[in-house]
């Protein structure tokens, strides 16, 4: 399994960019990836976005970054070797869907799944297995277990900001070991101790 995260000039998959992307495979989470990259010419960028990743214009621009294309490309080659290359993460369809019109653009072939693992759908779950109501948003009327709920429900502080691809990669992987096996995965995060082991 593939654990990825990727920040990006915002929301749209087709309109805008990767501009990080951060991976570890979870079966030897040692196995990690790292890059950044500057936008493609014509891709939209979102105040939001920036306020997220932190990254300014001139960062995400620069001209002595790898392209889109090449970040994408030897993440591609990184993960070729790998027995399972399920993707998962914190509403990992945003990251997958970045990931396949990355590919698109750039003209690469990739195999990854539609099918993926989301650690929000595993903490749902998880709470209510334990007899408890997973957090609302009152005035949305949907589910509040964003990445941060789901930390501190595992016993973790909330992920540092900027955010950056890399450390959201780990604290996934983290909250998913501690979901589905009851174990702690990283030496990250070791220090915390898992809620209801205690």
């Amino acid at each position: 399994m593939i654990v990825i995260d990727i920040e990006a000039s915002g929301v749209d998959y087709q309109k805008c960019s990767i501009i990080a992307l951060g991976a570890l495979e979870y079966e030897m989470p040692t196995n990690r990836f790292y890059g950044e990259c500057r936008i493609w010419s014509g891709a939209h960028i979102q105040e939001e976005a920036t306020a997220v990743h932190g990254m300014d214009e001139a960062t995400i621009t620069d001209p002595n970054k790898v392209s889109e294309a090449e970040l994408v490309r030897s993440f591609l080659e990184w993960s070729q070797h790998m027995g399972d290359r399920t993707l998962a993460g914190q509403n990992v369809s945003f990251d997958r869907d970045f990931l396949k019109a990355a590919c698109i653009r750039a003209h690469l072939p990739q195999d990854f799944a539609h099918r993926t693992i989301d650690s929000h759908t595993l903490a749902w779950m998880h709470i209510v297995k334990r007899g408890l109501y997973p957090p609302l948003d009152a005035q949305h009327r949907r589910s509040a277990l964003n990445l941060d709920a789901i930390l501190n429900y595992c016993g973790i502080p909330e992920e540092p900001e900027p955010h950056n691809a890399l450390t959201g990669a780990l604290s996934h992987a983290e909250v998913i070991s501690r979901l589905l096996h009851d174990q702690k995965l990283l030496p990250e995060f070791a220090q915390y101790d898992i809620p209801w082991q205690t």
